[in-house]
């Protein structure tokens, strides 16, 4: 089964009201063996217009398992959160490729 990444692109206008969804949301990640690969930092447009403000990349062992921490109810809390703490907020899960045996 290959693995899945969630991926976000946000916007934070509010960092005191992020805050909570920062210290919320990583304890519900590793409950569904998510790990973080890209969590913010340093980034640079090579190709596009596509000029994402903060990028989050969560590897997970399944879809599944990405979908199921979406859907969990430590999740929902602390999507709560965030509410109101940014201007764009998109996430994504995608499949990665089976890895080659």
């Amino acid at each position: 089964m290959p693995a899945a990444y969630l991926v976000v692109e946000s916007q934070v206008t509010d960092p005191a009201a992020f805050a909570g969804y920062l210290e919320a949301a990583p304890a519900a990640v590793r409950a569904f063996s998510g790990q973080y690969l890209v969590r913010g930092g340093r980034m640079q447009v090579l190709e596009g217009d596509w000029q994402p403000p903060r990028l989050t990349v969560i590897r997970f062992p399944s879809f599944e398992a990405a979908q199921a921490l979406y859907d969990s109810p430590a999740y929902v809390a602390a999507r709560a959160l965030r509410h109101g703490a940014t201007a764009c907020f998109n996430m994504v899960i995608v499949e990665g490729a089976e890895a080659p045996v």
